[in-house]
């Protein structure tokens, strides 16, 4: 069979051999990006065939082949990630958008049930908007909060995946950094936002530009947003080559076919094992639900505070960009150095992803000396200011937790990167849903300034999950009795 070069078919001088059509851990790969793509082989996989005469294989034009996802023009490949960023803002801005409003809704829905307040606000992680502009009552908005929030998930889960398929690991740390700033970012201009609606038009306006956001994303989705997965796109390149040739190419004829509920079931599977099996997994997991958790319980108490110790209630959304500014310089930090670190250490070698870590270590310090601050300082109605200060610390800790999390995730599963950041999604979304639920009561114990000392600690003991990570990673990432059956 003549071989052609364009459509990279390869023939075997070696004539007929057999053929392993897909290896164990990729036959339930058959979805995007470990659940949402079509079936496919490993990243840098080929298409095969025993049916054929030949040994044919379809497979990139070598790696410098402007089809690659890695090889795209830059203005492309940020094109993507400008996209996923936006739709990653939508979904935690819509999350904390409701916090300065809840006291107007509680009156509404004729309640004075604090802890039903703030989960109201936090419901919307454990789902992870449309149904809320017709809410009558408070148990119908918690609901609706729940399932706005579920559909709002993916682009968490496939997000790191994708910008993870076009940019090379010594690239990946910058755009993984804008791509994963928006979920840290989106909650703190919600409630800016947030207060002013509700003071202007009522909290139901909220939800009126939400919906506005998320239609305008869905037409800038459809117009930027490329097939990434190399995989998928090999495929589609056998199936553009087998109807030129008019010859089953490979894969093609080969497909095990999944139903889409055993799909749905895999892709349910998967992220489980992997928090639930995978030390690695469980303890970044961990020390970032514990940091959303911080979060997210500060985004709905900051309001009570700052109106009842300051007197603050006309800009009252402002009191959050405390935490907003932290996190863009943290973001800015994490991008300048995250690479440069990379290549440094590896010294022209291998680039591992432990290399991730050590931007993490003053990153997470900072939390409890925000918390510190933050908390003393509101205590002993110490100026405004100071507790902002506070905020800001924390927010430069979270985002240097949160990204290099993310980052290193992708680095160490590259194949299945979706399921992993599910697994992490997963555990931070219930830390940040229930942490804020102990809020009220752990304040009217304590006070601001032994409540926040505790979570200070807290955070403090959750730092040992950087250097336990960074110890052992390699070999729980590599040793072939921790290999996770996936």
């Amino acid at each position: 069979m003549p071989v052609n070069s364009q459509s990279s078919i390869r023939t075997s001088l070696n004539g007929i051999r057999c053929l392993s059509v897909i290896d164990a851990e990729a036959s339930e790969t058959n979805f995007s990006h470990d659940v949402e793509k079509d079936a496919g082989p490993e990243e840098n996989g080929v298409l095969e065939s025993p049916d054929l005469t030949d040994d044919e294989e379809v497979d990139w034009d070598g790696p410098d082949d402007p089809e690659k996802p890695v090889n795209w023009h830059n203005s492309k490949k940020w094109r993507i990630t400008f996209t996923i960023s936006m739709l990653t803002f939508l979904t935690p801005f819509a999350s904390s958008m409701m916090a300065p409003a809840i006291d107007q809704v509680m009156r509404e829905m004729n309640t004075t049930n604090r802890d039903l307040g703030s989960f109201a606000v936090s419901i919307y992680l454990l789902g992870y908007a449309f149904g809320p502009l017709i809410i009558v009552n408070m148990p119908m908005l918690i609901v609706f909060r729940f399932l706005t929030g579920t559909f709002g998930a993916c682009p968490f889960t496939v997000g790191p995946s994708t910008v993870g398929e076009c940019f090379r690991i010594e690239e990946r740390g910058t755009a993984l950094a804008v791509m994963n700033a928006p979920v840290v970012i989106g909650p703190c201009i919600g409630p800016a936002v947030g207060a002013y609606l509700s003071r202007a038009a009522g909290w139901r306006w909220c939800f009126w530009l939400l919906t506005i956001m998320g239609g305008v994303a869905l037409v800038i989705s459809f117009v930027s947003l490329r097939e990434t997965h190399p995989p998928t796109l090999l495929k589609h390149k056998a199936k553009g080559v087998q109807k030129a040739s008019g010859h089953p190419v490979a894969r093609l004829d080969k497909e095990p076919v999944q139903t889409p509920l055993k799909l749905f079931l895999i892709s349910i599977r998967r992220p489980i094992i992997m928090l639930t099996m995978s030390p690695l997994i469980l303890g970044l997991s961990l020390l970032a639900a514990v940091a959303y958790g911080v979060l997210y319980l500060l985004f709905t108490t900051l309001t009570e505070v700052f109106e009842t110790r300051y007197g603050i209630v006309t800009n009252i959304g402002l009191v959050f960009f405390g935490i907003g500014v932290g996190q863009i310089v943290g973001i800015l930090a994490f991008g300048a150095v995250s690479d440069a670190i990379m290549k440094r250490m590896a010294k022209g070698g291998e680039m591992k992803p432990e290399y991730r870590l050590p931007p993490m270590y003053p990153g997470a310090a900072m939390i409890p000396v925000g918390l510190l601050i933050y908390g003393w300082t509101a205590q002993y109605y110490v100026h405004w200011f100071v507790p902002l200060l506070g905020n800001f610390f924390l927010g430069v800790g979270v985002i240097t937790v949160f990204v290099p999390v993310a980052s290193y995730l992708v680095d160490a599963y590259p194949t299945h990167a979706a399921s992993a950041t599910a697994a992490t999604t997963v555990l931070r979304s219930i830390g940040g849903a229930l942490l804020p639920l102990a809020g009220p009561r752990m304040y009217e114990k304590l006070d601001q300034g032994w409540g926040n000392t505790l979570l200070a600690v807290l955070s403090l003991g959750m730092m040992g999950m950087i250097w336990l990570t960074q110890k052992y990673g390699e070999k729980l990432r590599t040793d072939p009795k921790y290999k996770l059956n996936l």
